[in-house]
């Protein structure tokens, strides 16, 4: 049911529609879920690209096996509890410096020094001595980030926020893809603007530093075969010289549907993949390529079109 743990029919459907190049708040509203729900189960499970159903449900069921009763944070044998309060707030303070909301710093620390990972509201709040109010604040900033999940409290009605062993990956792959997201904006800054004018040529220098930052931070994050498929995909669209949809593409690569739609995603997450070409999605649905507006300046295109 909605809100419920995700069900492996509920996976499935997210494997459908991941392929068919859903995105993850159109998933979400399809499955009555939060966004955030959908995206920290693909992240967990592998990438929109990988994401396997049947492992995805055979890994929650051995977790919610593993899952108990979980001992709140408790200070390190021999310390006193004032030592381990201490250590909380000293790493919370520096976390605080690098920009993190400080309660939710010190929430973060709790969760990451208690035994299983995880503690309830009511923990949390008797460990912090503050109030619901400022934890729940906490826990939300913390999830907007991926940082922290919840859980069915075994044998109880209250939720769990639990730290996982996926937890600093979802939190490159949120700053990765949030790099991606601004060089994409940029680029649509640029062309709106005019690539020779002043906010144009900013823009641009922006969009070309967030497109090699978010490609050097996740390697590009693509396996073999997605590369070699985007770049199949890519080929076919400059020699077709018109738009394509996807089923175009697919009886003419002779390729999988799945395979074709990673291979459009690939591009759109990854700009870079198609330079000096961005690819374009048509209000119809086909796609297509065109020049970056950031690699020729309005004069250039004028120099270079046919007389």
């Amino acid at each position: 049911m909605p809100g419920g743990r995700l069900t492996h029919q509920d996976r499935r459907r997210i494997a459908t529609w991941l392929a068919e190049g859903l995105g993850y708040a159109e998933i979400a509203k399809r499955l009555g879920r939060p966004t955030s729900t959908i995206s920290r189960e693909v992240a967990r499970n592998g990438t929109s690209g990988d994401y396997l159903p049947d492992r995805a449900q055979q890994v929650a069921a051995r977790r919610a096996r593993r899952a108990g009763p979980v001992q709140a944070v408790e200070p390190p044998e021999g310390q006193p509890t004032e030592a381990a309060r201490g250590f909380v707030d000293q790493f919370a303070g520096l976390l605080a410096a690098t920009g993190l909301q400080r309660m939710a710093a010190r929430v973060f620390v709790c969760l990451l020094t208690s035994g299983g990972g995880s503690l309830t509201a009511a923990e949390l709040v008797r460990l912090l001595q503050v109030s619901p109010a400022s934890v729940s604040k906490a826990i939300g900033y913390l999830e907007a980030m991926d940082l922290v999940g919840r859980e069915a409290d075994p044998g109880g009605r209250r939720e769990r926020y639990v730290i996982d062993d996926d937890t600093w990956l979802r939190a490159w792959r949120t700053d990765t893809g949030a790099h991606a997201a601004i060089a994409r904006a940029a680029q649509r800054g640029v062309a709106l603007f005019g690539a020779d004018s002043p906010a144009g040529t900013r823009l641009g220098q922006m969009g070309r530093f967030f497109d090699w930052l978010g490609g050097e931070m996740s390697g590009s994050g693509l396996t073999d075969t997605v590369m070699r498929d985007a770049l199949t995909v890519l080929a076919a669209l400059v020699h077709a010289a018109r738009p394509l949809a996807v089923d175009e593409l697919v009886r003419a690569l002779g390729l999988p549907v799945e395979r074709v739609a990673d291979a459009l995603a690939a591009i759109e997450e990854h700009p870079s993949v198609a330079d000096p070409l961005a690819l374009l999605r048509t209000e119809s649905g086909t796609y297509a390529l065109a020049t970056r507006s950031d690699r020729l300046s309005p004069a250039q295109r004028d120099a270079l079109a046919p007389g």
